[in-house]
């Protein structure tokens, strides 16, 4: 099977040099409108490729099918995600620049020349050695998280349209906004998906099959205190910040992303804004585990109890809201997702690895919602940062990957 390279390079180079930036802080959906500038090209694109019920939700969720080839009645229809948004860590407009034929030697990005990849700093390229790498300019990101997705499943598409003779039952495309806020299926129903199995395209490694995620909680911590005029405080004035300040420490630094790795989950204070009078701690709970999840937030309660007790004339109010739930709790109940992806893996020559996710994708809500759905490489690293990177020849594997899933469902049908 041989992918076409430069399709799939143009499309994602042309994918990136838009801004989908998400934004939490917004109630639209999509949450900015950069995300509907995507969206529409996507619409265009799945169109020019000849894909008649190509449809683009008022939410800005673009579906299109592709037909089944297969003669057989029984085939699962299969569905593959990507999502358009990019995280909200820095720009996402990014001047792409493609490495062609990568010599080994430090990549210096030209817009921040302190921004450097090299095998020392960055291992993983010792193994990209000859292929075409591409990087963002410096100072933002690429945009590969998750735009390498949209290119791969495109690629995809665009195969099995040149070649009917490839066995394959119905597959659904689904581009989504708002991943990296957390509402990338909030808007749509699983009757408008129709499929019976999914993929999303959101992970990093060469041959990643990931059936297990964080469990996730959203925690905000409100703080009120008294205001005065500061020339007349003693004794009067509780400062919201200084209570911030304590509650902020009272977190433990061993229970950090920062010093967490494998298993661990973590609280982490993700934003602060506010004045003397009124503060607000915005926080991500995260465990693989929901009795782990559920000791994250009975210490949120009891620092915030002590603190209530030391000063009794602060409000603190605490609100968490739930974001998803570790995947592996209902794949687990039937593996073949998981075990037909890592099939497809090694059918394009790779060895399938799998490590629980230390984040989430949109499988997480889409698989506890009832339509299973383990994530899959698509060969970016350094992802929410500007040494973002992927390579060309990765994509192409796992555009060849999804090919080899489409036809493993018909197969074992």
């Amino acid at each position: 099977m041989t992918i076409d390279a430069s399709d799939l390079l143009a499309r994602f180079l042309s994918y990136v040099q838009i801004d989908t930036q998400s934004d939490q802080h917004s109630a639209a959906t999509p949450s900015t409108p950069g995300q509907w500038d995507l969206i529409r090209n996507l619409e265009q694109e799945l169109k020019a490729l000849g894909l008649a019920d190509v449809r683009v939700t008022e939410f800005g969720y673009v579906l299109a099918t592709v037909p089944a080839t297969t003669k057989k009645a029984n085939v699962p229809v299969v569905a593959f995600f990507a999502h358009v948004d990019t995280a909200d860590s820095c720009s996402g407009l990014a001047k792409p620049i493609v490495h062609r034929k990568y010599n080994g030697q430090p990549i210096v990005l030209p817009d921040d020349p302190k921004q450097i990849l090299s095998i020392e700093n960055t291992p993983l390229l010792k193994d990209k050695i000859g292929e075409d790498i591409i990087t963002a300019s410096g100072t933002t990101l690429l945009g590969a998280d998750d735009k390498s997705g949209i290119a791969i499943i495109m690629a995809a598409v665009r195969h099995m349209l040149q070649h009917p003779e490839i066995p394959h039952g119905t597959i659904r495309v689904c581009f989504n906004p708002d991943e990296e806020i957390g509402r990338g299926t909030e808007k749509i129903e699983l009757s408008e998906i129709g499929a019976a199995v999914a993929y999303t395209l959101d992970a990093d490694h060469l041959g990643e099959v990931d059936y297990e995620s964080f469990s996730a909680d959203r925690a905000a911590v409100d703080i009120y205190g008294v205001a005065t005029h500061p020339g007349w405080a003693k004794g009067a004035m509780v400062n919201a910040m200084r209570i911030a300040a304590q509650f902020i420490d009272a977190l433990p630094a061993a229970m950090s992303p920062e010093h967490t790795s494998g298993r661990e989950g973590f609280i982490h204070p993700a934003h602060v804004s506010g004045s003397s009078e009124h503060v607000r701690v915005e926080m991500l709970l995260r465990d693989f585990e929901l009795d782990g999840l559920a000791a994250k937030r009975k210490h949120l309660e009891d620092v915030i109890a002590r603190l209530r007790a030391e000063e009794p004339r602060v409000r603190i109010e605490l609100d968490i809201q739930k974001q998803y739930r570790n995947m592996r709790y209902w794949l687990e109940g039937d593996m073949r997702p998981v075990e037909f992806a890592m099939e497809a893996v090694r059918r394009v020559g790779l060895v399938p690895v799998t490590e629980p996710i230390r984040g989430g994708t949109d499988g997480s809500r889409l698989t506890e919602r009832g339509l299973p759905t383990p994530n899959l490489f698509t060969g970016f690293h350094y992802v929410h940062s500007e040494r973002e990177w992927v390579s060309v020849q990765d994509m192409c594997k796992a555009a060849e990957t999804v090919v080899e899933l489409a036809k493993l469902w018909e197969e074992k049908a």
